[in-house]
């Protein structure tokens, strides 16, 4: 029983026959996401025009759930502007909007350094706009009701053979896809074409934390999203397994010691509004930690040390969006040796829902057990009960549960 406590949700994403927004959306949906809740949080975007549909297929012998986004023709060509301020004006939770953002930013600056164009200049053609815009927010909209867990993926098949782009036919992967799986394990097989599309590359970019071999875990379902085409020497479907790590068997925990880039800019003419927005994006797009310190410049001036904790690898990237982001005219960065604790998560029932509590651990022992806020603020809203007795039950549903806690 206390090797159970020790487990923690994964969700394993495994593209080899390639991926695509629809089949990342349909193999949620396989998972056992909900149809008609995915079809009412779409609709708290600004887009119409559009209809969606899920049905039951065979590729190759596997069972699995097409999904469909079907529109008039369209010629519209948002930019990331345009469809950022979509995203954020919608009602959708943050988490939501937050990684469906990031989704297309990276897929922008891909294509920015493909053509040579600043971010602002990318139009999303090629991608499709308003079927590239629902499979994008619909797997986040989906991902997020199976979280909290580690999402991993295996290598990708990205297939072989040529496309035909906007302007011309290249080899597999697509230049796009090629920039979006970068550092990222890939392979090809005798299957032939386009099987991992820019919209799919993205993707699994964004919201996969890890790359590699299947980790052992106990799977407790599986869902499968069919691509549009029968391949000849393998089904095309994606497959997502939903289970838990195995206890006895932890795969890459976080590391206790481990070598991060810490970058400091000070400014002092800046709208202080901006700082929140600043800290939003850099949590998004993968900082391990971001905050400011009130300091005293110079003529006198009150200003703030935006510092921001990244992995040593994403230096350049980071500063890139603190040039962006900031008015800073310059940065500095230095190595710094960081301890954290083991980490594990636990779900604990209370009188308002299921909330998860993130554990810490100094080797066996624990040392801090912490209700998740999201959890507790989101079933404080639901249940119109106060935040803080939330969050005291969780604790106490904690203690119940561990002997001498």
């Amino acid at each position: 029983m206390q090797m159970r406590k020790q487990e923690q949700k994964i969700l394993v994403i495994e593209p080899f026959s390639g991926i695509s927004g629809d089949m990342m959306v349909g193999a949620l949906l396989d998972l056992g996401f909900d149809f008609a809740r995915l079809s009412d949080e779409l609709g708290l975007l600004p887009v119409k025009g559009y209809r969606i549909s899920c049905r039951r297929c065979i590729r190759s012998g596997i069972a699995a759930t097409k999904f469909d986004v079907d529109l008039p023709d369209e010629h519209a060509h948002r930019g990331l502007s345009d469809i950022r301020g979509m995203i954020e004006s919608s009602g959708l939770s943050p988490w939501v909007k937050q990684m469906s953002v990031e989704a297309f930013r990276r897929l922008a600056e891909a294509e920015a350094r493909i053509h040579e164009k600043t971010v602002d200049q990318v139009h999303f053609h090629e991608v499709g706009a308003v079927d590239s815009i629902i499979d994008i927010v619909g797997s986040m909209i989906a991902l997020e009701s199976f979280l909290p867990a580690d999402i991993v993926a295996s290598p990708v098949n990205v297939g072989h053979g040529t496309v035909r782009c906007q302007h011309g036919i290249y080899p597999v992967p697509a230049p796009a896809v090629q920039e979006l799986l970068k550092d990222i394990p890939t392979f090809t097989n005798e299957i032939g074409g386009e099987l991992t599309t820019p919209t799919g590359a993205a993707l699994l970019s964004t919201v996969s934390g890890a790359f590699g071999g299947r980790p052992a875990m106990r799977n407790h379902r599986t869902g499968y999203g069919a691509g549009s085409r029968q391949t000849e020497g393998g089904a095309n479907v994606l497959r997502i397994s939903l289970g838990e790590r195995m206890a006895d068997a932890v795969q890459a925990p976080v590391p206790p010691e481990v070598r991060v880039a810490v970058i400091e800019a000070t400014v002092d003419d800046m709208n202080p509004q901006v700082y929140g927005y600043f800290l939003e994006k850099a949590m998004a797009a993968g900082a391990l930690d971001v905050y400011s310190t009130p300091i005293q410049m110079k003529k006198n001036r009150p200003g703030q040390k935006v510092s921001c904790i990244c992995a040593l690898a994403d230096v350049d990237r980071f500063a890139e969006l603190i040039f962006r982001e900031t008015t800073t005219i310059g940065i500095r960065y230095t190595t710094a040796d960081r301890k954290t604790l083991d980490r594990r998560f636990e779900p604990v029932e209370t009188p308002y829902g299921t909330v998860t509590m993130k554990i810490s651990l100094m080797g066996d022992r624990v040392v801090n057990a912490v209700p998740e806020f999201e959890d507790c603020r989101r079933l404080a809203s639901e249940q119109g009960a106060p935040l803080k007795e939330v969050q005291a039950a969780a604790a106490a549903a904690y203690r119940r549960s561990v002997p001498g806690a």
